[in-house]
C-alpha cells in the first residue's frame, strides 16, 4: 500500500519536471527584426495574436553591449531592432515574417520614414537554419512579384541581440501622447498606406 503514493510520487515529480524544463522551453521561440524606430516595430508586433513579449534593442553590428548614443552615431553597424518572444502554436515564424513586411518600407535603403542612416535600415535577423529558409524564401517571393523596383531588406543572422535602455522598452505605452506624435510626424502609417495600400 505504502509503494503506491510513491509511485506516483514520483510520477508527478517527473511531470512536473518535464513541463518546468523541456515543455515550457519548447513552448516558445523567439525572432528579430529591424523596421527602423525601434518604439513603432515594437508596438506593430505587441498587436499580433500569439506575441507574448517584445525587446527593443540593436542587433547586426559588432559593438558588444552598445549604447543608444553609439548606434545613434551610426558607427557601431547595429540596426534598432526588436526581439519578438512568440507561441508557434498561435503564430508561427512565416505568419510573423508575413506581418513584418506591412510594417515596413522595403524600397528604402538605410532609412526607414523620417528616420535616416544604417541604424534606421531593414532587416530580418535569422537564429537558426529553418528562420533563414522561411526569411529568404519570403523574400524571394517579394522580389519575384514585381511588386517594387528594389527591394533593400536584409536578411542576416542574428550575432548578438543587446537590449536597449529601460526608457525605451514599451516606450508606447509609457509616453503614449510623445510616441502618436512622433509617428504621426513621421509620417509611417501615411508611407505604409502608399507602399501596401489601405488593407496592409
Amino acid at each position: 500500500m505504502k509503494r503506491v503514493p510513491m509511485i506516483l510520487a514520483g510520477l508527478l515529480l517527473s511531470l512536473g519536471a518535464s513541463i518546468g524544463s523541456t515543455t515550457w522551453a519548447a513552448a516558445t521561440q523567439t525572432a528579430v527584426f529591424a523596421g527602423g524606430c525601434f518604439w513603432c516595430t515594437e508596438s506593430d508586433f505587441d498587436k499580433v495574436p500569439g506575441v507574448l513579449k517584445t525587446t527593443s534593442g540593436y542587433a547586426g553590428g559588432t559593438e558588444r553591449n552598445p549604447t543608444y548614443e553609439q548606434v545613434g552615431s551610426g558607427k557601431t553597424g547595429h540596426a534598432e531592432a526588436v526581439q519578438v518572444e512568440f507561441d508557434p502554436a498561435r503564430v508561427s515564424y512565416a505568419q510573423l515574417v508575413e506581418h513584418y513586411w506591412k510594417t515596413i518600407d522595403p524600397t528604402v535603403k538605410d532609412r526607414q520614414f523620417c528616420d535616416v542612416g544604417r541604424q534606421y535600415r531593414t532587416a530580418i535577423f535569422y537564429s537558426n537554419d529553418e528562420q533563414k529558409k522561411i526569411a529568404q524564401d519570403s523574400l524571394a517571393r517579394l522580389v519575384s512579384s514585381k511588386r517594387f523596383s528594389v527591394v533593400y531588406t536584409e536578411v542576416a543572422p542574428v550575432v548578438g541581440f543587446y537590449p536597449a535602455e529601460e526608457y525605451h522598452q514599451d516606450y508606447y505605452k509609457k509616453n503614449p501622447i510623445r510616441y502618436n506624435y512622433y509617428r504621426s510626424r513621421c509620417g509611417r502609417d501615411d508611407r505604409l498606406v502608399e507602399v501596401w495600400g489601405s488593407s496592409k
